[in-house]
């Protein structure tokens, strides 16, 4: 079990490096630094499925998520706070970040009702019937020790009506300015405000104003990749960065694909999460620097290459694409558990592939080396 080392420096964000929009940076948080862009594994439960907390340290991973709705529910917030708080519980002394739970609560659950006080629903597990209000929220996050809260907020789907989606989003700058009045500051701890507006770009604006008048101390984009498609999500990307500020960090939730990320760092993003990485490991799919493969095709049966020769992974290391597609068909454990790995592995070596980019005024070029990469690998399956 790892106890949590707090500093007592501030919370910061410095930019070491530009190449055009694209920037990278360094996060300091009361638990250690993190450098960005950064792509943060998701460990919905106080978990990252299938991994051990040091072997996701061992993929590069610097920051992991956590998720307000479900932990709230099951061991509860109360629980894990007389156990330590989550980076303890969970052994990761690193950066915690811990998503409001307001897209779960109105995802998942039942009989969820939104009104201007919060979000009131019905446990997917029992049944019990929760009241997620803006403040609660924040009191749970706290209670977690998050490293980075987020606020409570509506997410809305795809397509939606500019009314409809106006309404929600003014709702949720309300619901802000409740959690920054309930969020107990503390050197190294860190608020995030999300901005909302689906595809409108007037919305956008509105809600980025409203934001930085509350002076949050991190700046997400939500309502994304929830179905309009690359090329508007870019679009209302450019129309909501140019209203954020620069001395900022900024975070594009639930994003995504490799291509998705880079495309997103291209435009000023900072900060990535996404469930894809170790959902696709736990269904035999593999990123890598020939492109997706999935490891049930027959065509990887004999196959005694490495998955991916480039990659540092367990997995690719240690055995062949022949005893992964073996693990995947004879339904073994093992099987995801390593393709996980090489999963978070390969988006790690992807953003740390975009700092350098960055760095050295080459971001352009490192991205088409990666996408040659897929392209080649694509022509030769």
């Amino acid at each position: 079990m790892a106890t949590a080392t707090h500093s007592t420096a501030a919370f910061g964000f410095d930019l070491t490096a530009l190449d055009r929009s694209a920037r990278r940076g360094i996060l300091s948080t009361a638990h250690g630094t993190m450098e960005t862009p950064s792509f943060m594994a998701v460990g919905t439960v106080g978990t990252v499925k299938g991994m051990t907390a040091a072997s996701v340290r061992q993929t590069g991973t610097e920051c992991v998520l956590g998720n307000t709705y479900h932990l709230m529910l099951r061991p509860t917030a109360e629980r894990v706070e007389r156990l330590g708080g989550l980076h303890s519980f969970m052994d990761w002394p690193g950066p915690i970040l811990t998503d409001s739970g307001g897209f779960q609560a109105m995802s998942l659950a039942s009989l969820r009702q939104i009104s201007e006080e919060g979000i009131t629903f019905r446990s997917h597990l029992d049944g019990t019937r929760h009241l997620l209000t803006p403040e609660r929220c924040i009191q749970i996050q706290h209670m977690l020790d998050s490293t980075i809260t987020m606020v409570l907020d509506e997410c809305t789907g795809f397509p939606v009506d500019s009314q409809v989606a106006k309404a929600s989003m003014e709702r949720s700058m309300r619901w802000a300015a409740r959690c920054r009045e309930a969020f107990v500051r503390r050197p190294g701890y860190a608020l995030f405000g999300i901005v909302q507006g689906s595809v409108y770009a007037e919305l956008r604006r509105f809600s980025c104003g409203a934001l930085m008048g509350l002076d949050f101390d991190g700046y997400a984009i939500g309502g994304l990749a929830v179905g309009e498609g690359q090329d508007v999500m870019l679009r209302v990307l450019e129309d909501t960065i140019c209203h954020l500020p620069a001395d900022k960090p900024r975070y594009l939730m639930g994003v995504g694909t490799p291509d998705d990320i880079m495309e997103a760092v291209r435009r000023g993003v900072d900060m990535f999460d996404c469930v894809m990485p170790t959902r696709a490991g736990r269904t035999a799919r593999a990123f890598t620097s020939g492109g997706i493969f999935n490891l049930r095709n027959a065509r990887f049966a004999e196959d005694a290459a490495p998955l991916d020769a480039e990659c540092p992974c367990l997995g690719c290391q240690r055995h062949s694409r022949a005893y992964l597609h073996h693990l995947f068909r004879t339904k073994e454990m093992l099987g995801p558990m390593l393709l996980t790995w090489h999963n978070l592995t390969y988006y790690q070596t992807v953003m740390a592939n975009l700092r350098s980019g960055i760095a050295n005024g080459q971001l352009d070029a490192v991205i088409d080396t990666i996408r040659l990469g897929w392209r080649l690998g694509s022509e030769r399956a």
